[in-house]
């Protein structure tokens, strides 16, 4: 009897979380009402440079973000006039649990559920609250090689996000911000997780552009700019940048490709 009464409480708990990731799934995908994405930085190696950046960092470096996930939005006759709402955050000064360099499942597993526990201690008070919470880890501008590999989770509905604490590379980085947070709704990645190339259609601007290369601009979730083939280039900005029909098919803002 006490068996069959756990068993019961576990299938209640698990039918419980399957709910509450179903709910969350359409709630971001139905697009009923305006989406908080409230944007919390880190100092990532707590440097002076990094520090002295974003003492004086505001929402202008975020101006593009509202504008562009407007007017992408029209194109796909969502029916909502802010389909996004980007809030600059208070600053948070504990760092995330570090990301696995085991990519097996197991490990992306717990460390999603680490991070999600560390979200929920660590995020400030907020107003509005919200519906998505990015962190921005800040890296000084001489930062040597490759920043680490950003993360957006639908589980959860937050992300980690690797910028540069330079002035010069907002265009950049709001691009990365952009992307991160439509893989919070439900994107998938377009490009070639060991080449980093963008894949063809779905990860090109125009793929019926002829010739093909090179192209103009990028899929938001390809992230770069296809010049010739295996090259490409990161887009300086917003505007070198569009939601192809495969990632607003997956975010909810149109039915069909």
């Amino acid at each position: 009897m006490f068996k069959a009464i756990r068993i019961l409480i576990l299938l209640v708990i698990l039918a419980t979380v399957a709910g509450t990731a179903l709910y969350n799934r359409w709630q971001s995908q139905s697009w009923h009402r305006t989406q908080v994405v409230m944007l919390y930085p880190i100092n990532a190696a707590g440097d002076g440079a990094t520090e002295d950046y974003l003492q004086r960092l505001d929402a202008k470096a975020f101006a593009d973000l509202e504008p562009y996930f407007r007017q992408q939005a029209a194109r796909y006759h969502l029916g909502l006039d802010q389909p996004i709402r980007v809030v600059l955050g208070g600053r948070v000064q504990a760092t995330p649990p570090a990301v696995p360099r085991d990519r097996g499942v197991a490990s992306a597993i717990f460390w999603s559920l680490r991070m999600r526990w560390w979200a929920w201690r660590q995020t400030p008070p907020s107003s509005p609250i919200p519906d998505v919470k990015l962190f921005l880890m800040y890296h000084p501008p001489n930062y040597s090689g490759p920043l680490p590999h950003s993360i957006g989770l639908e589980k959860g509905r937050l992300g980690l996000v690797h910028l540069f604490a330079s002035k010069a590379q907002q265009g950049p980085n709001q691009v990365v911000i952009a992307h991160e947070t439509l893989h919070t709704f439900g994107a998938s990645d377009k490009y070639d997780p060991y080449t980093l190339q963008p894949i063809a259609p779905d990860g090109y601007a125009d793929p019926y552009q002829s010739p093909l290369l090179p192209q103009d601009r990028a899929e938001l979730m390809a992230g770069r700019v296809p010049t010739k083939p295996a090259a490409s280039r990161i887009p300086n900005g917003m505007k070198e940048t569009v939601i192809g029909s495969m990632t607003a098919s997956e975010i909810g803002w149109s039915k069909s490709r």
